[in-house]
This record gives C-alpha cells, structure tokens and sequence, in this order.
C-alpha cells in the first residue's frame, strides 16, 4: 500500500511513458497471497477508472505460461513446466486461456523445496541461488538420495521425501560440514541432481503421453537455474522436442509477463474485465476462460 504509486511511477518513468500514453491496464487478480493480490488489483482497479482505460485481470500463472512467447515465437500447443516458489505443474497449453494439467506437485513445489531445504542448511538468503552455487562446485554422487516417484507412472511430483532425507543427511554430518565446506558443497550437489532426476523423468512422461506437442517452456523461478534448464533442455532434446526459457529476469514474478499476458489476451478477443472483478487466493490455470489457436 505504502510503495506501489511510487514503484508505479518509477517503472513509467524508466519506461519514458505518461498515463497518455496507455492503452489499458493489466493487474494480477490471483491466485497468491491475496493481501499482495488486493492492492495491485485495487491500484489497477483506480487507475483504469480514472484514465477511463480497460482493465484486464491477469492469472498470475498465465503470466507465467505465456512468459516465453515474449522473446521467441512459440507456437501452440506447447508443453509447460511450471516450476516456481508455489507451484509445481506440467501443463499443455493449447491457446491463450486454454490449458489442460497433466501433473502437479502433491506436497512441496520444487522452488518451495530449494528454498527450505537451503534454510535448513543454514545457507544465506535467498536460499535457492546459493544452493545452486555451491552445487556448482559439489559432487552430485556423493550423498545418495531419493527421487521420490521417480519410473512411475503419470505426471505428478512429490518433494516431501527428499526434503527429509537431506534434512537428515545434514544433521548425521553438520558437524563435518562445518569444518569442511567440500562436504556441503557436495550435498547440495547431490540434493539439486535428485530433484532434476524426479524433473526429467516427469517431463519425459509428459512428452510421451503428448506426441503431438514439439516444443516445451520452463517458466517460474526455477527456471532461472541454469542446471536445471540444462538437464531439462538435453531432456527435450532425447524426445525430439524444442525446449525454450525466458531470459532469467522474466523467470521469477514480474511485472512485464503480467502486461504480455494481457496483450495476447486482448489480441485474442478476449476481456476487458468488469472493475468488480474480485481477488483469487485460488485460481487454477484450468478455470481460464480462452481460446485454442
């Protein structure tokens, strides 16, 4: 509430753009904490009203999905790897609206699951991208750990396993690790390898199941770890699919996927929303309405 006119000002100020100079305003109506979600939707809310623009009100994980297409031409359908702090999901996205889940996460988002297991190894904030540094100078073979529902059938997640033998891990060696950081380095290793094994082998269900889908996005904050896309991008590549990823600074939340999202909405005839559009705690990309291109 405090900072968002200022944080408004300064983005159209760096922008070298005045109200004029709008043709509409986009603002996240979900689904997240909706204390965040109120006020920048009441902020788009007042300034559409008072500049008489349209509104669109944007799902925060369309903001995501449609991420990619920002920077490359990615036809649809596409397959979606949805890996953020929240949500973990493998969507086909057959248009701007239209998304069909294939599997999710059934306790722990993957980004969730950097961030604590980062926290119960006492690595500075923000956790995930120093795991993923020192992962870079670890060994991932070190400490065997699992990848839970790893050769199973279907699409979904579960992180909750690993999480718990890490926890483990570090607490039967915190004392070595104190005194020799190679052996941190090497779980960290260890840890981020068991998680792109459980990644990929649920990717590769995915893509199987969906012969017809040939390119494959990574969206979220996770898709900022250059490890991960990697192994998911040589993952693509043995199922003859295109793998693409957003420029790391469209990866994490963001404003700009928020106003991308809304042009490919109105460019596909759909919106502007009513300005009693309420706030979604909960908004499923499935409950979209859209079209299929």
């Amino acid at each position: 509430v405090e900072m968002i006119d200022g944080v408004t000002r300064r983005a159209m100020s760096e922008a070298g753009l005045n109200w004029s100079a709008l043709d509409g305003v986009a603002a996240t109506a979900g689904p997240g904490l909706v204390g965040g979600v109120m006020v920048g939707l009441s902020y788009g809310k007042a300034a559409a009203l008072a500049r008489g623009l349209p509104l669109i009100a944007v799902n925060h994980l369309e903001g995501h999905a449609l991420s990619p297409r920002m920077t490359a031409a990615i036809p649809f359908p596409y397959m979606l790897f949805l890996a953020s702090g929240g949500h973990t999901q493998l969507i086909i996205v057959n248009g701007v609206g239209s998304y069909q889940l294939l599997g999710a996460s059934l306790d722990d988002a993957i980004g969730e699951t950097f961030d604590k297991t980062a926290r119960v190894m006492g690595l500075s904030h923000p956790g995930a991208p120093t795991l993923e540094a020192y992962a870079r100078q670890g060994d991932p073979t070190r400490f065997p750990l699992p990848s839970p529902l790893m050769g199973k059938p279907g699409c979904d997640f579960s992180f909750s396993g690993l999480k718990t033998a890490v926890a483990t891990t570090f607490q039967a060696h915190q004392d070595r690790m104190t005194q020799d950081p190679q052996a941190l380095y090497d779980l960290c290793a260890s840890f981020q390898a068991a998680v792109v094994r459980s990644m990929t082998d649920r990717l590769t269900n995915a893509l199987r199941l969906t012969p017809v889908v040939r390119h494959c996005v990574i969206a979220g904050g996770v898709a900022a770890n250059a490890h991960v896309a990697d192994r998911l991008r040589a993952c693509c590549a043995q199922q003859g699919v295109t793998f693409h990823a957003p420029d790391p600074a469209y990866c994490t939340d963001n404003a700009a996927m928020i106003a991308w999202a809304a042009v490919e909405r109105r460019a596909a005839g759909l919106g502007p929303d009513a300005l009693d559009v309420a706030p979604r705690p909960r908004w499923p990309l499935t409950d979209l309405q859209g079209v299929s291109l």
